[in-house]
């Protein structure tokens, strides 16, 4: 086939930083390098968790933020706003135009100064570039106090605010300070130091606290705010560059930061590093076909999956340590299913440093955790999800990673009570009593199929170690999602200690409502209706359960007759795409012989839930686990994480090339797929006829080439070969 739409334009043209921004997608609009820390973005007024919202006036540009996540915020520190005309630290909001960004680099006009800001960054420094008008009085002020604080009324206590914070001015051109902080998403207290440098010498300068100007060159605060402030004078378009640094060392490394990845003083230089850094990762898979908006969709959900986590590498000031350190897994609850995966894949060794940095992080503090942000644990939604991660690595042959020193954490997890449970580790002492966790306990039902999955996953790490006894164990237990399934409603759903059921209950009510917040819910953001499909290990047990393929396919249809539809607030009916628990839902008609089902849901999901624009995804964006989903839909692949198989269903482009570590190829040909021929009709791996519609881990990572015949209906194309589950294949319900 002739393939018309390979263009020589670059990638980074196709990615679009805004796309996220409204919605609730919480996404970083900023400049920053691929994984790297600073993310150098516009604060705003009235602002999401990103510290952006795109209605607001901007009160300026902070270093340091996370991207897509709910929940709560975190950063936002060292805040820099150009100013014209006399001096004032309050009311910086400014009004803006001009406002455009491309992967590493962010520009706008603030029209009350009328000053053009251009930002760009590398892995721990920032660089601003500001245009200003003729003026005696073009002033940079840096608030060191700063933090992007989200919330609200009562739920305020949950943002972050400075603790105590100090700034000096190191005459003619530097600044410098740190900051103490507290709150945020884990609410721990974490560092931060910078050093700024100009490019120009200051006509004056000085330094703020809460609302006074003072004329000292050094100023603290305990809870307040406080900062510096430097003053140029400018000629009509003459431009100010800064650099800052940051660090979680010391203003002295945050100097040494500066002074390693921006020696000088050119900033198209450094916006051209970044720009082909970001080319270079979304370089890692070649599209060719569908349309221009799929297209800009792809990219730019790649692009976001390459913002977190963080590579904080040579920045552990928690422990001494020569291993990679990366934080913000925010939280791998999200990033499990899709995000890992996808990394494995296409920046394995990326993938490879931040799991020695889960592995490290074991080591030093006694728990693998489930979230990680700033230094500290973050909250755990469900179960300890690095379980996951830790059995996805070691199946898919990921080399370089102490399996054996994770599976002490894996083990310590599934077995040693946690102190702080809502920090790391389980609450298990009931669940390894009764097979369940009750309602004496939060989450109880969403953790109990979580905890049979991640001892699903340590069953299979202890297989591979030779740890058999264990493997046998832990595969027992993995049964124990079977405890909370109830056949009356056909679902997960909520036990006591005694055996009772929760009744009344509704399998489709979801939680939290009015009587259960987010944390103490028997489901963690979901109902027994999205947590009963979660079974990742054994499908073919849940299709048993409801009593073969049959009702099997039509409990899943009902569970999908609501249409999808984008909503932050998490009440979309019965399938609930915004989210993650049900992320799996439309691959598990595979297992029941209907793949075209799974390929009429997932062209569905791809077309109704993502988009271009602003408000183009279905949610939080959770750090990328959201943006990996659609990269996964629409190359026609789809991981069970945790297990070396990946789905097959319906790509929207005519090629996929995907280079893989080592030098390997995969291909992915569907020459006649479109709008309307989204049904596989045949399939051939290099050459030979594939008769089924999920793909061994060592089938793509050794390259090949699968084509994919397509058109307008369904075919009984891969019904009957299935893919791996426990209950598989001894008892398995034949039509």
């Amino acid at each position: 086939p002739v393939f018309s739409q390979t263009r020589p334009q670059p990638l980074i043209t196709y990615a679009d930083p805004f796309v996220g921004t409204e919605n609730g997608g919480n996404i970083v609009p900023g400049a920053q390098v691929p994984f790297g820390f600073v993310h150098v973005s516009p604060d705003t007024v009235n602002p999401n968790t990103a510290g952006y919202n795109p209605y607001e006036n901007i009160l300026g540009f902070s270093q340091t933020h996370v991207s897509g996540t709910g929940g709560a915020s975190k950063y936002g520190n060292f805040l820099t706003t150009p100013l014209v005309g006399n001096l004032r630290v309050n009311n910086l909001g400014s009004p803006k135009s001009d406002e455009t960004a491309a992967p590493g680099y962010y520009t706008v006009r603030l029209t009350r100064p009328n000053v053009k800001a251009e930002l760009t960054a590398t892995r721990l420094v920032a660089m601003h570039r500001y245009t200003y008008p003729a003026s005696k009085l073009s002033q940079v002020l840096i608030d060191v106090s700063s933090v992007v604080q989200p919330e609200t009324g009562k739920d305020a206590i949950k943002n972050p605010r400075p603790v105590d914070c100090w700034v000096r001015v190191i005459a003619p051109n530097r600044i410098e300070g740190s900051g103490n902080f507290i709150g945020g998403w884990n609410q721990s207290p974490y560092t931060i130091h910078f050093s700024a440098e100009f490019d120009r010498p200051f006509s004056a300068y000085g330094t703020w606290r809460d609302n006074r100007i003072e004329g000292s060159t050094v100023a603290a605060a305990n809870e307040g705010r406080v900062g510096a402030y430097a003053t140029f004078d400018t000629m009509s378009n003459q431009t100010v560059q800064m650099k800052i640094g940051v660090s979680f060392i010391s203003p002295k490394k945050a100097r040494a930061n500066l002074l390693q990845e921006i020696p000088k003083w050119d900033f198209d230089v450094v916006r051209r590093q970044a720009e082909a850094a970001w080319e270079s990762v979304l370089g890692q898979i070649k599209i060719e076909g569908g349309t221009d908006e799929q297209r800009r969709v792809f990219y730019t959900a790649l692009f976001h999956s390459h913002y977190m986590p963080h590579d904080l590498t040579g920045e552990n000031v928690w422990w001494n340590s020569n291993e990679p350190h990366y934080e913000e897994f925010y939280a791998i609850w999200d990033t499990f299913r899709t995000h890992f995966p996808l990394l494995t894949l296409i920046q394995p060794e990326r993938h490879r440093d931040m799991l020695r940095s889960l592995v490290d992080t074991y080591v030093h503090t006694g728990w693998m955790p489930d979230s990680r942000i700033a230094g500290a644990n973050g909250m755990t939604q469900g179960g300890s999800n690095g379980d996951v991660v830790v059995a996805d690595a070691l199946a898919k042959g990921v080399k370089g990673i102490d399996y054996r020193k994770a599976y002490e954490a894996l083990v310590k997890n599934a077995e040693v009570d946690s102190p702080r449970p809502l920090y790391e580790g389980r609450e298990g002492s009931e669940y390894r009593r009764l097979g369940y966790v009750s309602m004496n306990y939060p989450r109880s039902t969403s953790r109990t199929v979580e905890y049979a999955y991640d001892d699903f996953c340590i069953a299979q790490v202890a297989q591979a170690l030779g740890h058999t006894a264990d493997s046998r164990k832990y595969l027992e237990r993995s049964k124990n999602w079977m405890n909370v399934w109830s056949d009356e409603t056909r679902s997960a759903r909520p036990r006591y200690a005694d055996g009772r059921w929760l009744a009344p209950f509704a399998a489709a009510h979801f939680y939290p409502d009015k009587d259960y917040s987010y944390w103490d819910a028997p489901f963690y953001e979901g109902s027994g209706y999205i947590y009963g499909t979660y079974v990742p290990h054994d499908a073919q047990g849940l299709i048993n359960k409801l009593g073969g393929d049959d009702p099997f396919i039509a409990w899943l249809d009902a569970f999908f007759s609501n249409p999808p539809t984008r909503d932050p607030a998490f009440n979309q009916g019965l399938y609930n795409h915004n989210n993650e628990p049900d992320f799996l839902a439309a691959f598990l008609y595979i297992h029941a012989g209907r793949p075209d089902r799974t390929q009429e849901r997932v062209r569905r999901i791809l077309a109704s839930e993502y988009a271009t624009g602003r408000g183009g995804l279905p949610g939080n964006d959770d750090s990328g686990a959201m943006s990996s989903w659609y990269v996964w839909g629409a190359l026609g692949l789809y991981p069970n994480a945790g297990q070396p198989y990946y789905y097959i269903c319906s790509p929207l482009f005519q090629r996929s090339t995907i280079n893989i570590d080592g030098g390997h190829i995969f291909t992915i040909e569907a020459s006649e797929t479109s709008e309307t021929n989204l049904y596989i009709q045949s399939v051939t791996l290099n050459g030979r006829a594939l008769d089924r519609a999920w793909l061994k881990h060592e089938e793509i990572s050794s390259g090949g080439r699968l084509v994919l015949r397509m058109g307008a209906t369904p075919s009984a194309w891969a019904r009957d070969n299935r893919p791996p589950s426990m209950s598989s294949p001894e008892r398995r319900d034949k039509k």
